[in-house]
C-alpha cells in the first residue's frame, strides 16, 4: 500500500506462465471500466507482442471518506528467464491474481510459475500465504481443458478463492478484481483494527 495526501493506492500483481492471459485480464478490464475511472494501459514490451518487462494499469476504484482508492494492477512477464523482472515487481505487492491456463498441456507450467512465485515472495521475506491472492483458471473456453477439481489439487496450495474466466470477451476478469479488490480491503480492515 502506498499513501499519499488523500490518496491510497494498493498494488496488485497478475502473475502466472507465459500466454495464461495476464495482460488479456488487464486489457478486458481496461475496455469495460470507463475511461474517467482508469488511466492508460502501459505495455512495456520489445519486437513481439508478449509482455517482457510488465503492463501497468491504473483504477481509480473508489472514495472512503476523503481518501480516493486506486488499484495499480500489473501483470509479469511470464518466461521463465524473466524470473529476475517478476522479483522486481513484486516488492510491495498488496495482492496477486494468479492467472493459471486451464489447457491440460500447460498445468506443468502453472505448477511452476506457483514455485517461481513462492520463491520469489520468500526473497522479500514474505510468506505467499499471508497475500491476499485469486486463482483464476482461465481459457475456460478451450478444447482439452483440465477440470476445476482437478485444478484446485494440483495449484490451490493455500485454499484461495478461484474463478473461472474466458478474458478473452467472456466473463471472469473483472469479477477476479472485484474479488482481489474485496481481499485487499478486508486485509487492510483488519490491519487498521
Amino acid at each position: 500500500m502506498h499513501r499519499s495526501v488523500n490518496e491510497v493506492a494498493y498494488k496488485i500483481v497478475y502473475y502466472g506462465p507465459g500466454l495464461s492471459g495476464k495482460t488479456t485480464n488487464l486489457r478486458r478490464i481496461r475496455d469495460i471500466i470507463g475511461p474517467e475511472h482508469r488511466g492508460r494501459l502501459v505495455t512495456l514490451c520489445t519486437r513481439g507482442e508478449r509482455t517482457v518487462f510488465f503492463d501497468f494499469l491504473p483504477i481509480n476504484f473508489a472514495s472512503i471518506g476523503n481518501d480516493r482508492v486506486r488499484l495499480h494492477l500489473y501483470s509479469v512477464p511470464g518466461q521463465a528467464y524473466y524470473s529476475l523482472s517478476r522479483r522486481v515487481i513484486l516488492d510491495g505487492v498488496d495482492g496477486i491474481v494468479f492467472v493459471a491456463d486451464s489447457q491440460t498441456e500447460r498445468m506443468d507450467a502453472s505448477m511452476d510459475s506457483i514455485d517461481d512465485l513462492e520463491a520469489n515472495m520468500e526473497s522479500y521475506g514474505l510468506e505467499l500465504s499471508s497475500i491476499p491472492t485469486v486463482l483464476q483458471f482461465n481459457k475456460r473456453d478451450l478444447p482439452s481443458i483440465a477440470s476445476k477439481d482437478e485444478m484446485e489439487k494440483l495449484l490451490n496450495r493455500y485454499e484461495w478463492s478461484t474463478i473461472e474466466s474466458v478474458a478473452i470477451g467472456g466473463a471472469g476478469p473483472v469479477e477476479t478484481l472485484k474479488l482481489m479488490a474485496a481481499k485487499i480491503a478486508k486485509q487492510h480492515a483488519g490491519l487498521l483494527s
